[in-house]
């Protein structure tokens, strides 16, 4: 009973719903059809764009990967004091607005700006450089929208490595490098292929960046379905290409499930592999070799830029704590680019002169942006409420209780996450045209509370790992009820996980865009759907001030968020 809530929203709004597309591809008026099949593959356009998306997907996967790997080494690597400080940086980067970010790159590879401004200023380019709109563009801006979430997947496997392994390998005689690629490396394979899976399923399903940064070469399939519900209402192709990205999205899931097993998404680390299932032969005696080089390359390049230095037992060289920190600045520096272009006189044009709040009062004088954001706050409390008590039972049961199955009602409650979030906002789309909650409140709190429960569960779970249940016990053994027992004792200790996984819900709501862009419209739109409006048909300097306040809001998100997820790991 304490999953059903959560059960019958997801087979309401999910199943139902992405079901009804999927059907629509091969049933239409005419009965069984499967012409939307036929148009897909009979021209290569389709399949262009489907090999477009994949390289795109994979050229991000790799970097997002390569570039945060790094990152999460140092922060597992460090002390909790410098770890909360590296973290935060991250989170804050996870949560910043997709639309924030990508604006911000529109703003730094532009034609007049930041990044042609300073060139032609110091002299090295005569006339500006062609830097928006191509492959390039998309997968920086890409690579910047992703990494945090390779650098959190990855982050999850590395805590539970014992440290204990590389210094006993050191004692044995190993130099850093090797140690490192011998020993640790390879323990920390699970974590890197849960981010390469996380990060290449999103970037299949995202449009975000492609639309704002990319050309007509660089469209992704996530565009097509847009187009083809939202301009001539195929639902029959717009289902085909769904059925598509979804088996290909499916298929890498599956190897995920089969290697790791989905309980590590939510920081479990239990690998289905077992020894006999390891590479064998040839294809070990290459990776060992291949492991062996890196190991003695990195212990060379360790020792030169080491000369002369010493640093304590365990802790990070100096060049990676300054590689990683030129990292974190990468990734945020394009939203703190804001913060002064929402200040100047010329607009967005760099470098900002004068100071002015005029754009900010434009945005709180507008009825549209204000009204947006009502709305955005109003629908975010209640997917906030709603996820956190349909959430938060679901993970008890997944923690505590010792059902059959559990794997797979696992794995329906993340479900959502898998999905490519264009198909469930297509799918939700079609649904509530038939039962009239297009554009109401109501419909956009249970839409977005589709895709915000399962962080709530994977929050709580994790929370409830460190609870003690022996308190639990003291308290039946001196009486309690099972009532008394949960509101006296569980949950005022759950409390502030309970608290942290409603201001991840919620942070998920504000920032939703794609189930917006079909459910609201109007004076019923959310503030990311007015973003958007606004940076397609027409780029203002108030987006400047908007984006800022955007970002200083997340920022308090996740200032509260992190501390009341320390309170309660403690």
């Amino acid at each position: 009973m304490m999953g059903a809530p959560l059960v019958l929203l997801l087979v309401c709004l999910l199943v139902v719903p992405v079901g009804q597309v999927l059907m629509l591809s091969i049933y239409g008026d005419d009965g069984f059809n499967l012409a939307p099949y036929r148009q897909l593959f009979a021209s290569s356009v389709y399949v262009d764009v489907l090999l477009t998306t994949l390289k795109i997907s994979l050229a991000t996967t790799a970097l997002s990967v390569v570039l945060g790997y790094p990152v999460a080494y140092l922060i597992s690597l460090t002390d909790k004091e410098r770890q909360a400080k590296l973290l935060f940086w991250v989170l804050l980067s996870f949560w910043t607005s997709f639309l924030v970010r990508a604006f911000a790159w529109m703003v730094l590879l532009g034609r007049n700006g930041v990044i042609n401004k300073t060139l032609l200023a110091l002299g090295i380019i005569d006339s500006p450089a062609n830097l928006l709109y191509n492959f390039g563009s998309v997968v920086i801006g890409m690579v910047h929208a992703l990494m945090p979430l390779a650098i959190l997947s990855m982050l999850s496997v590395m805590e539970n490595i014992d440290r204990n392994l590389p210094r006993a390998a050191s004692t044995l005689g190993a130099r850093p490098g090797t140690a490192f690629w011998s020993v640790y490396f390879p323990l920390s394979l699970p974590g890197v292929a849960a981010a390469a899976i996380m990060v290449f399923v999103t970037s299949v399903g995202f449009f975000i960046v492609p639309a704002l940064l990319g050309g007509r070469r660089e469209t992704m399939i996530t565009q097509i379905i847009m187009d083809q519900v939202q301009q001539t209402l195929n639902w029959g192709f717009a289902g085909a290409i769904s059925v598509l990205l979804l088996v290909v999205v499916l298929l890498v899931f599956a190897l995920y499930d089969r290697v790791l097993g989905l309980s590590t998404m939510t920081g479990a680390y239990t690998p289905r592999t077992s020894a006999k299932d390891k590479p064998k032969g040839p294809a070990r005696h290459i990776g060992d070799t291949i492991l062996t080089l890196l190991g003695r390359f990195f212990d060379t390049l360790h020792a030169l830029l080491s000369i002369g230095r010493r640093r304590a037992e365990g802790a990070a060289p100096r060049w990676l704590t300054v590689l990683v920190w030129a990292i974190l600045a990468a990734i945020s520096v394009p939203a703190f680019l804001m913060i002064p272009l929402s200040f100047g006189r010329s607009g967005l044009n760099w470098p900002p002169q004068g100071f002015t709040l005029q754009w900010y009062a434009d945005v709180l004088t507008s009825p549209v942006w204000t009204q947006a954001l009502l709305r955005s706050l109003l629908v975010g409390i209640g997917t906030g409420l709603l996820s956190m008590l349909i959430g938060t039972p679901a993970a008890f049961l997944l923690v505590r209780s010792s059902m059959r199955g559990k794997g797979l009602l696992l794995a329906f409650v993340l479900s959502p996450i898998i999905v490519p979030r264009m198909i469930i906002a297509v799918g939700i789309f079609y649904l509530f045209a038939r039962i009239g909650l297009v554009g109401s409140a109501l419909g956009l709190i249970l839409a977005h509370t589709v895709v915000s429960v399962p962080y709530v569960v994977m929050t709580m779970m994790a929370v409830l790992r460190n609870y003690d249940t022996r308190l639990d016990l003291a308290a039946h053994s001196l009486g309690a009820r099972p009532l008394a027992t949960l509101r006296h004792v569980t949950f005022p200790i759950l409390a502030a996980g309970m608290m942290s996984s409603f201001l991840f819900a919620f942070a998920t709501s504000f920032d939703e865009l794609t189930i917006a862009l079909f459910t609201s419209g109007g004076l019923n739109t959310t503030l990311p759907k007015q973003f958007w409006d606004e940076v397609t048909l027409q780029v203002s300097p108030t987006i400047a001030a908007v984006s800022t306040c955007l970002f200083v809001f997340i920022a308090a998100l996740m200032l509260g968020a992190e501390h009341l997820r320390r309170r309660a790991a403690r």
